[in-house]
């Protein structure tokens, strides 16, 4: 069992006894490791202790502002702990396909694709001539069914199997580099509608560790009675985490389903958060800042 099962095993565990108020020893027995492993494994995985995590994991704080009577955006932002102090924003240059590009089925060209360890486990990425084209999580099992639906959605292209570049590519998106490291800009190759690709590219302007609902993001594309387009645009994103749609949330502040599972959607957001606690306050530090997060 690999580092984000375990994790995503506590997250389940959360889910069912949330009101409990679990400790750090309770949570260990959860993942099936001693208290002192389990607490170097979150240290490892997320920057930030396991009180600060789940704290922000829990987002308990942002329903207390809704119930206040915050807006929902409002209190999502409180509860992300957005601000200057994150590491890093992932900068994507996102390309739109041509009407040729789509009839043509990427004919004459070589997709480079494999399988890949992300903190969120097995991922498939793909990379065409003009760019990263596909991105998903994929569980061990499922792998073959993958590789034919990637095969599927480019019948016309030649797939090379190539997990050595698809490793070198997960490991630049989901590095985190000292502050003062700037990373270059990924280049995203997408076929979608007009639409879709504006949606997708309005979710790049929403920076990791904040959160929008699904009627904002219709108004920032300039359709605010376009939300439930924009749900079915965000269910079609074809680069996870890249494109994050995990950042949008329902209009309740529920955070909602998500096309690579609900629980990796809220270890992505809690990961996002933990990322931005962890550049404000130096992890040896950690431990004695738990009221930081919300």
């Amino acid at each position: 069992m690999n580092d984000y099962d375990r994790v995503a095993r506590v997250i389940r565990y959360l889910d069912r006894h949330r009101t409990e108020q679990p400790d750090l020893a309770t949570l260990a027995e959860a993942a099936g490791l001693s208290p002192f492993h389990f607490h170097r494994l979150f240290r490892a995985w997320a920057g930030i202790t396991p009180k600060d995590f789940l704290q922000c994991l829990t987002l308990e704080h942002a329903q207390a502002l809704l119930r206040r009577g915050d807006s929902v955006l409002d209190a999502a932002l409180a509860c992300g702990l957005s601000g200057p102090g994150r590491l890093h924003d992932l900068c994507v240059n996102i390309e739109a396909a041509t009407p040729g590009e789509l009839k043509s089925g990427g004919e004459g060209w070589i997709l480079r694709a494999g399988f890949a360890e992300s903190p969120f486990g097995s991922c498939l990425v793909a990379e065409s001539p003009r760019g990263i084209c596909h991105f998903a999580f994929v569980e061990p099992e499922d792998r073959a069914t993958a590789l034919a639906g990637l095969q599927a959605s480019w019948p016309r292209a030649r797939l090379q199997r190539d997990d050595l570049a698809a490793t070198r590519l997960a490991e630049s998106i989901f590095l985190r580099p000292p502050a003062s490291t700037a990373l270059p800009p990924l280049r995203a190759f997408v076929r979608g509608t007009a639409f879709q690709v504006r949606v997708w590219r309005a979710l790049l302007a929403v920076p990791p560790g904040k959160l929008i609902s699904y009627g904002r993001l219709a108004a920032a594309i300039g359709q605010p009675r376009a939300a439930r387009g924009v749900g079915n645009a965000v269910a079609q994103n074809p680069l996870a985490f890249l494109i994050p749609c995990h950042r949008v949330i329902r209009e309740t502040g529920i955070v909602g389903n998500y096309r690579w599972g609900a629980v990796r959607k809220r270890a992505l957001l809690a990961w996002e958060s933990a990322s931005a606690l962890a550049a404000l306050v130096p992890i040896e530090e950690a431990e004695h800042h738990s009221s930081l997060c919300p």
